[in-house]
């Protein structure tokens, strides 16, 4: 599977905003360079998706690592931007961070205010999961981990959650960034970590009343 704006799902059909919405979440969609965030982003927004892709050139040569999607063809330089109406009162904004090392400087405010994140990797290339991690830990950004289903050597989920040396309670889920549905179960259970998370922080206050 290739990550490119060919792959982005366009709606035939636009999905105004009801005047009643009130509450605005925001998700960000985080990993490493190709890994499928574009797509995943195109998959889910019930909008046509916003998206800063711009046609690689050859002065990426030597920067960016081509090595595991050869077929890659355009490049997130900003972000990408979905919506989802949830119900009559709240909407879920979606933003797509930029995977190469060169744009991390905008991942710190793309953060900013985000309800959660979805980090999603490809099991050739987990070592490029490290940064995004590694930063939401910092930022105090609860996320859940999606392993997309490229082609190419398979790994179990056990493998994956001891190579990126995940605490037991953050979910790993397996998606297809390319399926509606399989990327709608990953936000679901984003959606679900956040409530379990909700619950706890709401049992410890009572606690100590």
């Amino acid at each position: 599977m290739v990550s490119n704006s060919s792959d982005t799902v366009v709606l035939a059909h636009r999905v105004p905003l009801r005047s009643t919405a009130e509450n605005a979440l925001k998700i960000v969609v985080v990993g490493g360079f190709g890994v499928g965030k574009t797509t995943l982003v195109g998959a889910v927004s019930e909008i046509r998706p916003l998206n800063t892709e711009e046609t690689m050139t050859r002065a990426g040569e030597g920067i960016d690592d081509l090595s595991a999607v050869r077929d890659k063809r355009s490049t997130t330089v900003a972000f990408d931007f979905g919506r989802i109406t949830l119900n009559d009162q709240h909407v879920l904004y979606l933003f797509g961070a930029p995977g190469q090392e060169r744009f991390w400087f905008l991942w710190d405010r793309l953060f900013s205010g985000a309800l959660g994140a979805v980090v999603l990797v490809d099991t050739r290339r987990l070592e490029e999961s490290w940064y995004a991690i590694d930063r939401l830990e910092q930022h105090g950004t609860p996320f859940v981990v999606a392993r997309n289903n490229f082609d190419g050597p398979a790994h179990t989920l056990a493998e994956v959650r001891a190579a990126l040396d995940l605490p037991d309670h953050v979910p790993l889920v397996d998606c297809d960034a390319r399926d509606r549905e399989s990327s709608k179960q990953v936000l679901i259970e984003l959606l679900r970590h956040l409530h379990r998370l909700a619950e706890a922080q709401r049992a410890v206050v009572e606690e100590t009343l």
